[in-house]
């Protein structure tokens, strides 16, 4: 007889459910809203649809109910323009080693990082003739000096390398520079050297490690990190991640407690470490005390989760790049494509960034009604005050309004895609999955959207949350799952399997495994039995689900039954509408409450150990700059972070009363992650 779930479920998963509904349905009702025209029919039109959603008693009323007012007592951010500016002042030095008219050729992936540091005009003001992007193909340049600024990949330096071989052939001079950034590696130079063209080129670096996104952003704009350094055990760039804090150490003061966990964090260190040591100590008055490296694989379920706070939606949806994201017509109501810059300097989207998407359109409809009155004080003013406001207040309330209007079209646009059947359902089948019931009913949705083939990623993100939280899927479910899969989407994708099970993303539990690599050493010093014995302990350890374990231990999932109010959020589970706090903000919240590992020994058990903790510089410096510095803490995500995450830390340096500076490989979600694993090549 098959028992009904809902006898089975306890009260408070049941007002959990209730509520996790609501906030889904959330998203459907709030369609109903129209764009805002600030002519008064359009204005009219979205004031009563506003209404018929949100009554005036539980309406968000401005910024008073934001989950993000920043309290005054919070520690100011240092200024990271100095390291746009120590970029763009190296990068013109090398341009200027190559004196006359050259052309550029720059890597696709390095485009947008280099239009926030030096732009088209000054790249022209230093004698750049044409740019082009690298496209591994023969070029049309007639310049004679080429200078190709480069990430230090083979392929490129091949492929360079045929360029110059092709001149010489062709009985043509020409002048060749090679700029590597972040820098450049031994094994580039060897790829010149068997090519026969090492004498031909000069090389450089260009030390741009760190791309200031926002106030307290900072990317090292490197998505192959996580990869290259998690999947393939390329461990190139744990220098660079060292670079880039030796930098920040020596332009903004030293650090004087490190906190981390994961191997690469653990590596990451010690060549900072080294750096401090090879390099001059310079005694400055620190702009932030305490750094936390944390490795992406220490928790991988964060980024597999939907984002539902509206920067992550925006991420998710229209692929937030370089800081900046591209709307097109039908976010802006024409048949042009705008680029937008999204960061604090926008008002509209600095208010709303990190709030639950269900309050968002109460906020743009407080919002516009504001906008409205500032024009309408207009009305009435004379000659001298009309003069003023076209000069103070007339350009800024134009400004706002063009972004409030972009905001709200790329709402609308989001609620068409988000409040489909599917989105719901996907929602619904997360939420189980983190707390850990209706396993079989999520088990039978996952199988029907892979059937339907509706989206390939979000079906293969939903196998990994699904074996991450289980801890491996039984073998049945495992070969089934992945039969159906490979028969929907290609069986190329049996390799992108085969790099999901080596990151353990998606495992198949299996009674009585072989020996592990650890195992077979310690058989070789004890007898058959007592390697049987270990055997069995390894084996029932691996049984044990770890996720569920730290849920519990940490109180990830939230275990109350009161109703969470998502306007008024009491923790950071509201980034994932209440239903889980992200282990990674988790752990950088309890380690620093305990100044260090003290008192987690079984979470770091749990998470495979490789924790640390250091402390660097005198205690009575310390004791003396109690100052802004102390309630600043640098967090370096080594494999990449998403925006939820950051919003959680800004909700967490809220409360706390300090304020987080997030430094990431690059910017991270699901799609991201997942497409990073993916080998279909037939």
């Amino acid at each position: 007889m098959k028992l009904e779930k809902k006898h089975l479920m306890p009260h408070w998963h049941q007002k959990r459910r209730k509520r996790i509904t609501e906030s889904v349905l959330l998203f459907k009702r709030t369609d109903l809203r129209k764009r805002i025209r600030l002519s008064d029919r359009y204005r009219n039109h979205f004031r009563k649809k506003v209404d018929e959603v949100y009554p005036a008693s539980d309406r968000v009323v401005g910024s008073l109910h934001m989950a993000h007012t920043e309290r005054r007592d919070a520690p100011g951010l240092p200024d990271f323009s100095l390291l746009k500016r120590l970029a763009r002042d190296q990068l013109i030095f090398l341009l200027e080693q190559l004196p006359g008219k050259k052309d550029l050729f720059i890597d696709a992936d390095l485009m947008s990082p280099l239009d926030r540091i030096a732009n088209v005009t000054i790249l022209k003001q230093h004698e750049v003739d044409k740019l082009y992007k690298v496209e591994l193909k023969p070029i049309v340049s007639s310049s004679d000096q080429l200078c190709f600024l480069i990430r230090p990949r083979i392929q490129t330096v091949k492929w360079i390398s045929d360029l110059v071989n092709s001149d010489k052939v062709a009985g043509r001079f020409r002048r060749y520079k090679i700029i590597f950034t972040p820098q450049k590696f031994y094994a580039c130079e060897t790829v010149l050297e068997e090519q026969g063209v090492y004498g031909d080129v000069t090389t450089d670096e260009w030390n741009f490690y760190i791309l200031p996104l926002d106030d307290d952003i900072l990317s090292l704009e490197l998505p192959e990190f996580f990869r290259d350094n998690f999947l393939e055990g390329d461990q190139r760039w744990v220098t660079t991640a060292g670079s880039a804090l030796h930098l920040l150490q020596s332009v903004y003061g030293s650090f004087s407690k490190v906190y981390g966990i994961g191997r690469c964090a653990k590596m990451v260190y010690e060549s900072w470490r080294e750096l401090m040591e090879e390099g001059e100590q310079r005694t400055r008055q620190p702009e932030f005390a305490k750094v936390f490296l944390i490795d992406r694989d220490v928790d991988f379920v964060t980024p597999l989760c939907s984002q539902v706070v509206y920067e992550g939606l925006v991420d998710d949806i229209f692929r937030i790049k370089c800081g900046s994201v591209e709307f097109g017509p039908d976010v802006t109501s024409s048949d042009k494509s705008i680029k937008v810059m999204l960061n604090s300097q926008d008002k509209v989207f600095n208010e709303i960034r990190n709030e639950h998407f269900s309050n968002v359109f109460g906020f743009l409809s407080q919002k516009a009604k504001n906008l409205q009155s500032a024009y309408d004080k207009r009305r009435g003013m004379d000659i001298q005050q009309m003069k003023a406001f076209v000069a103070d207040e007339l350009k800024g309330l134009k400004q706002e309004h063009r972004l409030l209007s972009l905001h709200i079209g790329a709402s609308e646009s989001m609620m068409k895609k988000k409040t489909k059947q599917d989105f719901q359902e996907l929602l619904k089948a997360e939420h189980s999955l983190l707390e850990g019931f209706e396993i079989r009913e999520c088990i039978t949705n996952i199988e029907e959207h892979i059937n339907r083939q509706v989206s390939m990623i979000d079906s293969l993100r939903l196998l990994c949350l699904l074996s991450i939280t289980e801890n491996g899927l039984l073998s049945k479910d495992y070969k089934s799952l992945k039969s159906q899969y490979l028969q929907s989407y290609g069986i190329e994708h049996l390799l992108t399997f085969a790099n999901l099970r080596q990151l353990g993303l998606l495992e198949e539990q299996q009674a009585g495994e072989t020996l592990t690599v650890m195992e077979s050493k310690v058989g070789k010093l004890v007898t058959d039995k007592t390697v049987g014995k270990l055997t069995d302990a390894f084996s029932s350890l691996a049984k044990k689900s770890n996720f569920r374990a730290l849920s519990k231990r940490l109180a990830l999932v939230p275990k109350s039954g009161e109703e969470y109010d998502l306007r008024v959020p009491r923790d950071m589970a509201y980034v994932f509408s209440g239903a889980y706090i992200p282990l990674s903000c988790k752990l950088i919240e309890q380690v620093l409450e305990r100044d260090g590992w003290t008192g987690l020994e079984e979470v770091t058990r749990m998470l495979n150990g490789q924790e640390f903790a250091v402390t660097g510089g005198s205690s009575s410096s310390e004791a003396r700059n109690k100052t802004d510095a102390q309630r600043i803490v640098l967090v370096m995500f080594l494999g990449g972070c998403t925006y939820s995450e950051i919003s959680a830390l800004r909700f967490l340096g809220k409360e706390r009363g300090c304020r987080f500076i997030v430094v990431t490989t690059a910017i991270t979600n699901s799609a991201r992650l997942l497409e990073a694993l993916l080998d279909n090549s037939a």
